[in-house]
């Protein structure tokens, strides 16, 4: 049976890495099989194992902010694949310089500071294995926060912006609560309630479901 030209062809899968739990993605277009690495936060010998269980060419290693648990691997992946860093926004990186010394107050190891080759804002594009992703900056959970969201297949990396029945928390120096729930208010939801997403911790979600019942937001 011949596959349907307008069906999907992005494929994920989750790799949690350091204590933290967090949900690093491999991300690729089934089809070529290449494609990202999100948020490669640490436990990097775990994601070459993943990658080389799906088979995938890693073009890039993008990534959704600039916490420790979400890109403590990534110039250690960065070297070991040859390819470069994309995201978050320019202003997360404070906290992408400051990922060591902050990884050491919790008593971690193995997480590196990290730069990107390639800041991103909304309204840019961003390709991953030939598709592309639209940018949402939505502050508040830290300021460069970024969401890519691929509206073809009706899909979003949300890193830590919003979980299933929660949202990513406020309460840093830098947090921005009121902020955070405006931006997923007017620049999420609209996007549509089919909408799936893959976020930093935790199982899956949709934004319809989310809309409907997450208590931080009805």
């Amino acid at each position: 049976m011949s596959t349907p030209a307008h069906e999907p062809r992005l494929k994920a899968a989750v790799v949690q890495v350091t204590p933290f739990e967090q949900n690093c993605t491999l991300i690729w277009d089934e089809a070529t099989k290449r494609g990202a690495v999100i948020d490669p936060g640490g436990d990097v010998d775990r994601i070459e194992a993943a990658i080389a269980q799906v088979g995938m060419t890693v073009e890039k290693i993008v990534l959704t902010h600039g916490h420790l648990d979400h890109v403590g691997g990534a110039a250690e992946l960065k070297k070991k694949l040859g390819v470069k860093i994309e995201g978050p926004h320019i202003v997360d990186k404070f906290l992408m310089e400051n990922a060591e010394k902050q990884a050491a107050s919790y008593g971690l190891t193995g997480i590196r500071n990290a730069t990107s080759d390639r800041w991103m804002e909304e309204g840019e594009t961003l390709t991953i294995g030939g598709h592309d992703f639209e940018i949402f900056h939505c502050q508040g959970h830290s300021p460069g926060s970024l969401v890519y969201v691929n509206r073809p297949n009706r899909f979003a990396l949300v890193g830590d912006v919003i979980f299933r029945g929660s949202i990513g928390r406020t309460d840093f120096p830098y947090g921005d609560h009121d902020a955070l729930i405006n931006a997923i208010k007017t620049k999420l939801f609209p996007l549509g309630d089919d909408i799936a997403f893959i976020c930093g911790h935790g199982p899956m979600g949709q934004f319809g479901m989310e809309r409907q019942s997450n208590p931080f937001l009805v």
